[in-house]
């Protein structure tokens, strides 16, 4: 098991090398060049500045050469300094790290909170007005696009009934509240973006743990439970559930990333002051060193989501804990 883990650990290195690699080869295809973004607006720029700043940020040599520096530089944890503002990279990343860590926490504890219960009852209630009901709750969740959810939200929630707020993290009195009229307006807002970030998840985890304990409970040693006079309880949640959530911790490593990747669209849509709205500008502004830090940190906690899917497969399936 430990030599499983360690190498699981150890591809996350070449994995990490190769969407790095990628992120900047695709990053120079992108039509649009930084220093044509910051000077085109303004018309006192120079060919001649033009071309200093070109020289300055390193743009004039060969794309594989400006990747190398860029990893020379990732090597020391050194991202560089930001084409728009020159602040330093990493402590912009840092600013808005903590906001999407939040975020994407939160999405993926109500995915798993709310769908795993969800997808028992409608196994144990199968067939039944309730499971029909989850079935169609699945269908909306999968054919919604989450864009047109997240504005429809916005308008019904938000402008029409006025219960919520629609962008940002804090309310502009923020500071005037007490600790925990802070929580809760910070909690607030947050219940958009959380809900509408976990809602496709959840609603095809759900089914996923359905289909998976449908599957266990026809198994022989739960009939066998059963016939020795086992309650129906015991049963489900003592013996069936735990090889049921098998293949649904597997989807941990799939949904982590789903969620990131997410972020850069939900993050702008909410005015979110987090790492994907900050990664969404800097495509923009074409700020390759910013793009490469978001994309290098939202790289590693996909990996770190992959790993701990594994970690959490081998705690539930003791034929992986116990090989050698």
């Amino acid at each position: 098991m430990t030599g499983y883990f360690f190498r699981r650990l150890f591809l996350m290195v070449p994995l990490l090398w190769g969407i790095t690699f990628v992120t900047f080869g695709v990053m120079q295809l992108a039509p649009g060049k930084p220093v044509d973004v910051m000077t085109d607006m303004n018309v006192k720029m120079s060919a001649e500045s033009k071309q200093k700043l070109v020289r300055l940020y390193g743009l004039d040599k060969p794309w594989y050469v400006q990747y190398g520096l860029w990893l020379k530089r990732f090597v020391r944890l050194d991202f560089g300094r930001s084409f728009k503002d020159d602040r330093s990279v990493s402590r912009k990343i840092l600013e808005r790290l903590p906001a999407t860590l939040l975020l994407n926490v939160l999405s993926l504890l109500l995915i798993f909170v709310v769908a795993i219960p969800i997808g028992v009852a409608s196994a144990v209630r199968q067939n039944s007005f309730f499971d029909k009901g989850m079935t169609v709750f699945v269908f909306i969740g999968f054919s919604i696009p989450t864009v047109w959810l997240a504005l429809l939200m916005m308008i019904a929630f938000g402008l029409k009934l006025g219960w919520l707020p629609i962008s940002g993290l804090r309310s502009l009195n923020y500071d005037e509240l007490s600790w925990f009229g802070r929580m809760a307006d910070v909690a607030r807002h947050l219940v958009l973006p959380v809900t509408v970030s976990a809602f496709t998840g959840l609603a095809g985890l759900s089914r996923y743990m359905r289909n998976g304990l449908l599957e266990v409970i026809r198994q022989d040693y739960v009939r066998t439970a059963r016939a020795k006079g086992l309650p129906e309880s015991t049963v489900i949640y003592r013996h069936a559930l735990r090889n049921a959530l098998i293949p649904v911790v597997t989807l941990l490593g799939l949904y982590l990333p789903e969620l990131i990747g997410g972020s850069f669209i939900f993050e702008t849509i909410f005015a979110y002051p987090g790492m994907g709205r900050l990664g969404f500008e800097a495509i923009m502004a074409r700020d390759y060193p910013v793009v490469m830090g978001v994309g290098v940190i939202a790289a590693l906690l996909t990996l770190l989501g992959n790993f701990l899917a594994d970690v959490a497969y081998g705690y539930v399936d003791p034929r992986i804990r116990h090989s050698k």
